[in-house]
């Protein structure tokens, strides 16, 4: 009772000196006086909002949440030194008073009428607890809510004793990046247990409180690093550490995982972990597609809260079973090479879009970087996109262009290895993937189109500048002094394996294009569909005409019996088209194909390391000398093919109707009604003498013009002159 007497004269004296006099009181009446001792329940947890990510069979593998909620602790996990450091840095006289310190309020509360501004100051574990368990407490910078805290805390310190406080408090508080209580700071920032802590991981955790965005360790090391230190210095005031305790983990400085190792004691923190899941490379797809895709609300790239706090439901198009095939298969061919070396493997469905499959290396944990989305130099599987802006045009598979090198200006196109033809049609260039054959038909087709029809398959093709460009030379938007000229035909625009993947399914599905997605439906916390792909196959848009894609596709079945990839044909006969591609210097190694089902594409290379001599790939997965596309890349796309559709039905391609050839008739309109004539062709190389009629190949000369060398035929290359057939007119071959 005499306590209380003082308690009442010390607030009377108040009462006379501030205009918090009434408050003060009457604070003091309802704290101190024997009032009923009721608590409100506690808010529930935060486990609803975690997003769930599951895959086509509905089974989850990931979750995304902003938090780490539901690590539950044991009052055991609770070191002694983290208690200390708390105590120590937030309420030294915790074990004293009864969950309400008055005379630390009245001071905040003075502060708060003096400056008017709130304070956050005065108040104790007991009141810090309530303010975070208590939903009645409210978040409101006023008066009136630290009276109610006060209170609260006062009721709380009569019912519960001070070591089950001390425990709800470091369950719940929030450190920080999300991590609320002491079970998700200790993993967020450390990936450990509360229970390994140590002093400078203890104190740097306690640092964080007061104001857990300026001191965060990953965005203000600097700010935490001299929070840590205060806390230890506090620490060693009251007497919880020692001075040679105080110096060995004052001496472990704060250090981010990210910056490499150490160069002495640290107190390393982790890079953010803020999805879980056992297929990280497609969930870190399902991420960046839906924080890009702009249909969920309030989501952009900088920041998507519903992702990670609302609780959604994503139903994705990942078939479980060609992941792993597909991450077997990029752990087996990379085993024993450089870590740096990389391949990755994505699957589409043609009719759909749907992602069933994505790999971006073979160590989420070594590497975060998921290069199924990372652009590359394509090499010669973008001649495709010539082929068919070429078919487009009216050109036919049997249309025959020279082989031979060609020069513009200063610059010399080659074939791969020097390798000499003659003349050939486009089917057999195709095959042997012939690079001064595309370059020049590039100039007839012109690079605007192939720019065009690359982009209407999904291929993202720089923007450029229409004034400044020619048809056969575009200059880029952004930067002047780039241009793409017909060296865009051997892959000098990069491009991604999903782009790729996707775009070589346009062909597979006669020419309708489903654009890529990973995720099939989105629901959100009340039940409500925000995303609905389930009808991606009728909503398909046709953007190039039927017959130019099964014409493509016709060719390119030839790669894979006697062309770059000879050999690589899938088992029991099952149809399927591809094309090799192999960039400048051996750089990136290719091979995209498909059946009707799925389209694959298989890229190699080096992580960090992109095109020059110095990213050769040489000598290494499993591969003696320089890797093409036809090798390594080829077969790995056979063995997983192979494998992934051992118990899909066969499906025959479509047998290919005739390309109008548009030529005859732009000929005839040119020349005023009169028929252009049967066309000629050589019947040796390009400088041999006479022609001999034939209605259906086309010869042109050589224009002059700029390329780079790429592609690799894996077959022995011929150095005669390939003398085509005199009497072939296109006809359409049975798939």
């Amino acid at each position: 009772m005499r306590g209380f007497l003082k308690n009442v004269l010390a607030m009377g004296i108040v009462a006379l000196a501030t205009p918090l006099a009434a408050a003060g009181v009457l604070l003091g009446t309802l704290v101190y006086l024997p009032l009923p001792a009721t608590l409100p329940q506690p808010t529930p947890g935060l486990e609803r909002l975690i997003t769930h990510v599951v895959d086509r069979e509905g089974n989850e593998f990931a979750v995304f949440k902003e938090f780490e909620t539901q690590i539950s602790v044991l009052p055991t996990d609770i070191p002694q030194v983290l208690k200390d450091a708390v105590i120590a840095a937030e309420d030294r006289s915790f074990y004293q008073h009864g969950g309400f310190d008055l005379r630390g309020t009245v001071r905040a509360l003075w502060t708060d009428v003096r400056t008017g501004e709130s304070a956050q100051g005065g108040s104790t574990i007991t009141q810090q607890y309530v303010r975070q368990a208590f939903a009645e407490v409210g978040t409101e910078r006023t008066v009136a809510r630290k009276i109610r805290e006060a209170i609260l805390a006062s009721q709380l310190d009569r019912q519960i004793d001070k070591e089950e406080i001390l425990f709800r408090y470091l369950s719940t508080i929030y450190f920080g990046e999300g991590a609320y209580g002491i079970g998700a700071a200790a993993q967020t920032y450390f990936r450990k247990s509360p229970r390994d802590l140590t002093l400078s991981e203890a104190a740097l955790l306690v640092g964080t409180i007061p104001a857990p965005t300026l001191y965060s360790p990953r965005d203000h090391p600097d700010s935490a690093e001299t929070k840590r230190k205060i806390v230890l210095d506090s620490m060693l005031e009251v007497g919880f550490i020692t001075p040679q305790q105080h110096a060995a983990a004052t001496a472990e400085v704060l250090w981010l995982a990210v910056n490499g190792p150490p160069p002495g004691p640290a107190t390393i923190v982790q890079p953010p972990e803020n999805q879980q899941t056992s297929q990280p490379w497609f969930t870190d797809y399902v991420r960046q597609w839906l924080v890009s895709s702009g249909l969920l609300p309030d989501c952009t790239p900088e920041a998507c809260p519903i992702l990670y706090r609302g609780g959604l439901r994503i139903e994705t198009t990942l078939d479980l079973r060609a992941q792993l095939l597909a991450q077997n298969e990029v752990n087996q061919v990379l085993a024993g090479s450089p870590e740096n070396l990389e391949a990755s493997i994505v699957a589409v469905e043609p009719p759909t879009g749907f992602v069933r499959a994505i790999v971006g290396g073979r160590d989420f944990a070594l590497s975060q970087v998921n290069t199924g989305l990372r652009e590359r130099q394509p090499g010669s599987t973008f001649k495709v996109f010539v082929l068919a802006a070429a078919f487009e045009q009216g050109i036919q598979p049997t249309t025959v262009y020279s082989g031979a090198p060609h020069t513009i200006g200063e610059q010399t196109f080659q074939n791969y290895g020097g390798a000499q033809y003659g003349s050939l049609p486009l089917r057999a260039a195709t095959t042997n993937s012939v690079n001064t054959v595309f370059t020049r038909l590039l100039e007839d087709v012109t690079v605007t189109s192939t720019f065009d029809l690359a982009a209407r398959l999904g291929v993202a093709m720089p923007a450029t500048d229409p004034t400044r460009s020619t048809p056969n030379f575009l200059v880029d938007a952004a930067d002047p002094n780039r241009g793409y000229g017909l060296s865009v035909a051997l892959g000098a625009v990069e491009t991604t394996p999903l782009e790729m993947a996707s775009a070589y399914g346009v062909f597979a599905n006669h020419g309708r294009r489903a654009p890529p997605t990973p995720v099939l439906r989105v629901i959100d916390a009340a039940g409500n569909v925000l995303i609905d792909n389930a009808g991606a196959e009728a909503a398909a848009a046709q953007v190039i005409a039927p017959e130019v894609a099964d014409n493509v596709t016709d060719v390119l079945r030839g790669v894979l019996t006697d062309g770059t990839a000879e050999g690589r044909a899938l088992a029991g006969g099952r149809p399927a088209a591809g094309k090799t591609g192999t960039a400048q210097e051996n750089a990136n190694a290719w091979f995209i194909g498909y059946t009707p089902t799925l389209s694959t594409a298989v890229w190699i290379g080096y992580r960090d390391c992109g095109a020059g001599p110095q990213c050769a790939l040489v000598n290494v997965a499993g591969h003696r000398g320089r890797m093409t596309g036809g090798s390594v890349p080829a077969r790995i796309w056979q063995r997983f093919m192979n494998l992934a559709l051992e118990d899909v039905e066969v499906t025959e391609f479509t047998e290919p109707a005739p390309i109008p050839d548009v030529r005859d008739e732009v000929l005839r309109e040119q020349r005023r009604g009169f028929a252009p004539g049967r066309r000629r062709s050589p019947s040796g190389a390009p400088a041999s003498g006479g022609f001999v009629e034939d209605e259906g190949q086309v010869f042109v000369d050589a224009p002059l013009t700029t390329t780079s060398t790429t592609e690799a035929p894996t077959t022995t290359t011929p150095t005669t002159v390939f003398v085509p057939p005199t009497t072939t007119p296109f006809t359409l071959l049975p798939p």
